[in-house]
């Protein structure tokens, strides 16, 4: 069983326990040191640090130390051949295995994620990486493909020799072919190698074997045995032959039945539909991604060590197969056999000594043999292999030549997702790189660069990586949404729907659709560059100037190819050389969305490319199943009772909730083609579930900006996804339930803003009839799953207002069903509070609706005395709705708007009271017990209103319009009680008992003294009511004979109660005409009371008492002469209009025409009998003060009779002589002491 070394700090990679072959080791057993090393190299630091993160590699055994003559020729027993000691890895670790793959990055890439596109800046085969830093001192030619992912670069040998093998045996790759022909080769033709070079491979391999051996002596084998020998490098050749892939002939995209994701795949969170849905193929069914001869691609991580390599401040994860041997007096060393007749050069130096470093090896023991004999070992520390004779290099030098390539291909290498070739010819100087997938679009077939695909996944999962990492901040968005654009440009729609429709989705997720609006224009951390890499759109606009600090070939062709050109190999020798002075231009920037809706059509342009691809990939109708003979087949017609109207909607809604249900338990109602469980299920119901939820943001933008068309069309377009959703749902969640329940909520709303905006409903439809060609898409896809009609109730624009209530109300009590049967109100205590409110609402303003039809029937019923059933049945509709609506409010504590409704419900009770006046059928109106009844009702709502608030302090505007209701109801029911009282039921001292109590009650509730917009009615209303509690006294004086308690009793009450109103009445500036009625009432109750009295004295007191409340009116007086001279201006102007309205409104020329008749008439007797009275009075003794009054008296007297003889007077003409006659017995008044 191999083991594993875990010595870095990232966690072991996710598809490290799907090998089989990987285990814990304790600490104690650790194969490398924990630590990295820094080694002290002829006299200058190289930093290097190497942490092992995988390893599949035996525990590290002591090599066997072979005797002096041992024939390396021959065959040890063990010759490839397995061993418990040597683990399943076996041949790998000896140096048998097959070369380079042209994938091999990949797979690392794949197994260590985290580290892509971040923390490491290349990933790469070891052998690569030594290629690459030996260019200098090398004339042997490098070709390596190069790829970026974020700020890693991907490195992997691109056999020119066998790929063009095989473009002569298939016709492939016929374009690379001639271009390389064309630019760098023109004669080219295939090397074969040479069998010196097979012998060496072969006497290597036994040489270790022979290491491992326990006794360490050559054991040879039967001649049989040594057929590997002579096989072996056939054997090699062949795989070798097969290491490179056809261009894409895929005919089928990955398998619908893929369901769960294999266990080396990435480990996502569950939140993200990649996660199980869509996420990157692993090594386990990424055969179904590329041809038949995947096998020896090399997208699976082969090799026996993954190492974390720092060398300076360069970040490499390299792949390494260097067998390690260790134990006794030599912890770790490689092991090296070398020709004893041929010296170590400075490539060999650098190879070994670049080994150690990578695997963190201290010291190298190389056999020395002559023809494969045996001769001896030498032991070397790595340090001192820099220094060998023959091998002298300068590891500052490597240091430089590192930095120096690596800068040079971030520079260069800009564009993800492109594959760019790095090449050296052979013996040549000058280093050229390529990008592949320029020349290769501009073939026929893009999609014959076999890296397409490898990439595209590598984009993927890096994205899906960065996705579902809970930490990672906003800035990172632009990252992933450049690798999933780029993923997506590389990939064939028709052949891989499944990365395409996953990609679409992560796209859409990256952009919050619930975020604060007050986050919207503050968008600074995603714009942020978080790494270097060039974005989709600034691919095209990279700067020539870029590439200024390299030199260009002399030829004019290569300069049109060649991204870039290293002239010179000598070049990279020189420190800081290729250090590029252009800053990688920020390119990740994530799209800055200045307002929802942008933001939404973003999220739905991905959602639809989405859909595209998995409709793309469902079975054609053709292979659908034959149809279930258990269900029914779906009919176009619809019942007439489920269209329109209220009963229709009920049963429309019922269906909906039973339907709800029955997904709550699990039940699957789709008639889809597509299959449950398959990822094209997953991912559409994640697509649609996103679409659902951009509509719902686009609705409730559109809402607030009182757009109400629009935002029904969205939360159209919302309940119609979730409908296809519920479709193809087989077991609905609680939160997509709580989605559907906001959705129905905005609904609710959204028709109740309607109803109440009808004025405007022409525009409104006008914007609900639009749509867009990408909602019309995404539509098209909804339909192939679902009729989308499930919500057709809720969302359908009528031009009936009781029809828009209705439907506002089902869509909130529907919301409210869903909270309740899913057990989500605990979960969302707010918004269950929020339905419940619009709940309360909604029904509130059905119940005013049908009020107020109430109200218009009633008053357009003329001659029928009777109450139809149809206003009954008005009324029992509101009053059903309030009391709902009550429930409601009280249920969730909202004293204040139960308040309210308690206060529509009073109203509605005496609507119901009005409508009984003379129902009774009587010739005289009476005050029936059916009034009573409703205004006792209308008194207990209002009553209850005032409970329900307990104090003013808890909402003043709502305690104020209560008060003021409940003291009108007893007004109006005190009013009708005496202008219609009932006698024929009671008795007269009862009646006015009611009254004189109901009116009392109304001036307790109607508060005239705080100041407030309703305080001049409340003071109108207060005088009103003492003015007719004077008016009911005066009369039962009147009328009432004997009892002289009692009489006096009324007396004192009516003159307390004249002189209230008239107060009252004279705070206001626009009552003059009351104040004249009632100070013409005193008067007319002082002259009763002079009847009564029989001594002149006592008369003629009463008479100057009521003269004196005749000359009080004068103020009146002056304001009747101000509103009627401003009305004479208007008039003579011919100024028709109507006055403006802060001016006071017109007076009754009628009533002030009979208040000046009745004025005048009343001035005039009191005025006559005053002369008389005066008169008699001076024949029994003379009073100069008696005599200036009655002189006086006489005056005003004689111009009184004057001024009502003329008939031809205006109202104004009246009006001033009243005043002047009145200034003139004011003034007499003033002088006598008669007048008192």
């Amino acid at each position: 069983m191999g083991d594993v070394k875990e010595t870095g700090v990232e966690a072991r990679p996710a598809g490290a326990e799907a090998r089989g072959r990987l285990s814990l080791l304790p600490q104690a057993e650790a194969e490398e040191p924990a630590q990295g090393s820094s080694l002290f190299l002829g006299g200058s630091e190289v930093k290097s640090r190497a942490v092992v993160k995988y390893s599949s590699a035996p525990p590290r055994t002591a090599f066997a130390r072979l005797e002096e003559k041992t024939d390396l020729k021959l065959p040890p027993a063990n010759w490839l051949r397995e061993s418990a000691k040597l683990g399943p890895a076996g041949t790998t670790i000896l140096g048998n295995s097959k070369k380079s793959k042209p994938f091999s990055s990949f797979g690392m890439a794949y197994d260590f994620i985290d580290s892509v596109g971040n923390d490491v800046d290349v990933v790469s085969d070891s052998e690569n990486i030594k290629k690459l830093l030996k260019i200098p001192y090398s004339k042997s030619h490098v070709s390596m493909a190069v790829h970026r992912i974020g700020r890693t670069l991907l490195l992997d040998e691109l056999d020119i020799q066998e790929l063009f093998m095989r473009s002569s045996q298939t016709g492939d790759w016929t374009w690379l072919k001639e271009f390389y022909q064309r630019l760098i080769d023109q004669k080219w033709q295939r090397k074969k190698k040479s069998k010196e070079h097979w012998y060496q491979k072969a006497i290597l391999s036994k040489f270790l074997y022979y290491s491992i051996n326990g006794d360490g002596a050559a054991q040879p084998v039967p001649f049989a045995a040594e057929q590997p020998e002579t096989s072996a490098p056939d054997h090699t050749s062949d795989s070798e032959g097969a290491s490179w892939p056809a261009p894409f002939e895929m005919p089928s995209p990955v398998p619908e039945d893929a369901s769960a994701s294999p266990q080396d795949s990435e480990p996502f969170e569950p939140s993200y539909i990649v996660g199980h849905v869509a996420s990157a193929p692993s090594e386990q069914n990424l055969t179904t991604l590329f041809s038949d001869g995947e096998s020896s691609q090399g997208l699976k991580n082969d090799f026996v060590r993954n190492i974390l390599w720092t060398f300076e401040d360069i970040h490499m994860l390299v792949g390494s197969n260097m067998p390690i041997f260790g134990g006794g007096r030599y912890p770790a060393v490689s092991l090296r056999l070398r020709d004893n007749n041929k010296p170590i050069n400075v490539l060999t130096g650098i190879d070994y000594w670049l080994d150690n470093l990578i695997c963190n090896v201290p010291e190298l023991v190389m056999c020395f043999h002559v023809n494969g004999i045996v001769q001896k070992y030498e032991m070397i520390k790595t340090e001192e292999i820099p220094n060998l004779e023959n091998s002298n290099f300068s590891t500052k030098v490597i240091k430089d030549i590192a930095q120096n390539i690596l800068s040079f291909l971030k520079s260069n290498c800009t564009k993800e997702g492109h594959t760019y070739w790095l090449f050296k010819a052979s013996g040549s100087d000058v280093v050229k790189l390529y990008d592949l997938t320029t020349l290769c679009e501009e073939t026929e077939d893009k999609y014959q660069n076999p890296f397409t695909m490898p990439v595209a996944i590598l984009l993927y999962k890096v994205a899906c990586n960065m996705m579902v990492k809970k930490n990672q901040n906003k800035k990172h968005y632009g990252t992933v949404r450049t690798l999933l654009l780029n993923c997506v440009k590389l990939l064939d729609k028709g052949r891989h729907p499944q990365i395409i429709a996953s990609a679409n989705y992560m796209l859409s997720e990256l952009f919050q659709l619930d975020e604060p609006k007050k986050e919207e224009s503050s968008e600074s951390p995603l714009t942020e560059n978080s790494d270097e890499s060039y974005s989709e759109e600034e691919e095209e606009e990279a700067d020539s100037d870029e590439n200024g600090s390299y030199s260009a070939s002399s030829d004019p062709a290569e300069d049109n190819k060649a991204v870039a050109v290293i002239k010179s190999v000598g070049e990279l020798s020189v420190p800081e050389k290729y250090k590029s002075i252009h800053q990688i231009r920020p390119s990740c920037a994530f799209p800055v969305c200045h307002d929802t809706e942008e933001r939404c059509r973003l999220v739905l342009s991905y959602v639809l490319e989405g859909l595209k691809s998995v409709d793309s990939s469902i079975k054609k109708e053709s292979d659908l199943p034959a149809a279930d003979p258990n269900t029914p087949i779906p009919l176009k017609y619809e019942d007439e009772a489920t269209r329109g109207g209220p009963e229709g909607l009920e049963k429309q809604t019922a269906l909906f909730l039973d339907k709800m249900g029955s997904l709550q338990k699990g039940n699957y109602s789709s008639q889809s083609r597509v299959i449950p469980g398959s990822w094209q299920h997953k991912m559409k119901l994640q697509l649609i579930l996103k679409s659902s939820k951009a509509y719902y943001v686009l609705s409730d933008a559109a809402m607030s900006l009182q757009k109400y068309g629009r935002a029904l069309r969205y939360i159209k377009l919302a309940l119609q996804s979730h409908d296809t959703y519920c479709c193809l749902c087989t077991n609905m969640l609680s939160e997509v339930l709580l989605f559907l329940s906001q959705y129905l909520t905005l609904c609710g709303d959204i028709q109740l803003m309607l109803a109440q905006n009808a004025s405007n409903r022409a525009a409104h439809l006008e914007e609900f009839n639009y749509q867009t060609k990408e909602d019309q898409e995404i539509l098209h896809s909804l339909h192939k799953e679902s009729t989308c009609q499930g919500f057709a109730w809720a969302t359908d624009l009528s031009t009936d207002l009781e029809s828009q209530l209705s439907v506002s109300c089902k869509c909130y009590e529907a919301a409210n069903e869903i909270l309740e049967f899913s057990d989500l109100k605990g979960q969302n205590p707010e918004h269950y509070v929020q339905v419940l409110k619009r709940m309360g609402n909604i029904r509130n303003e059905i119940g005013v609706f049908y009020m107020n039809q109430a109200a218009v029937f009633q008053s357009e019923r003329v001659v029928s005395r009777s109450v139809s059933a149809a206003e009954q049945q008005l009324w029992k509709r509101s009053f059903s709705c309030f009391e709902k609506g009550i429930h409601n409010f009280e249920s969730i504590d909202d004293a204040t708007n139960a308040a309210l409704l308690l206060c529509n419900t009073g109203r509605l009770m005496r609507i119901c009271a009005q409508a009984h006046c003379g129902a009774g059928g009587g010739l005289t109106r009476e005050f029936s017990p059916e009034e009573g009844l409703y205004y006792n009702k209308a008194v207990d709502y209002y009553l209850k209103a005032l409970r329900s608030l307990g104090t003013r302090d808890r909402h003043p505007a709502v305690w104020d319009s209560v008060n003021w209701e409940l003291s009108t109801t007893y007004f109006t029911m005190a009013t009708l009680q005496q202008d219609y009282a009932p006698l024929s039921r009671k008795a007269q001292e009862q009646i006015e008992k009611e009254v004189s109590e109901a009116m009392l009650k109304s001036l307790k509730y109607c508060d005239a003294d705080s100041a407030s917009a309703r305080q001049p009615l409340c003071q109108y209303r207060a005088a009103t009511i003492h003015h007719r509690l004077a008016s009911m006294y005066h009369s039962c004086l009147r009328n009432q004979v004997g009892d002289e308690h009692l009489r006096k009793q009324h007396r004192v009450l009516a003159d307390l109660h004249y002189s209230k109103a008239v107060k009252l009445f004279q705070l206001l500036k626009d009552a003059p005409c009351e104040v004249l009625r009632v100070q013409l009432e005193r008067v007319a109750f002082a002259e009763f009371q002079m009847t009564s009295q029989n001594s002149n004295v006592g008369k003629l007191k009463t008479l100057s008492g009521a003269l004196d409340l005749m000359v009080r009116t004068k103020h009146a007086f002056r304001l009747l002469r101000e509103e009627l001279t401003e009305e004479s201006e208007q008039v003579s102007a011919g100024d028709e209009t109507a006055p403006t309205a802060d001016s006071s409104p017109s007076i009754n020329r009628d009533e002030v025409i009979k208040l000046l008749s009745i004025f005048e008439s009343r001035l005039s007797f009191l005025l006559l009998h005053s002369i008389k009275l005066l008169s008699s009075t001076k024949k029994k003794a003379s009073n100069q003060e008696e005599d200036a009054v009655l002189k006086a008296n006489k005056l005003i007297y004689s111009q009184l009779l004057r001024a009502t003889a003329n008939r031809n007077a205006t109202p104004l003409e009246r009006v001033d002589v009243v005043v002047h006659l009145l200034e003139q017995l004011g003034r007499s008044a003033a002088g006598g002491s008669a007048v008192q």
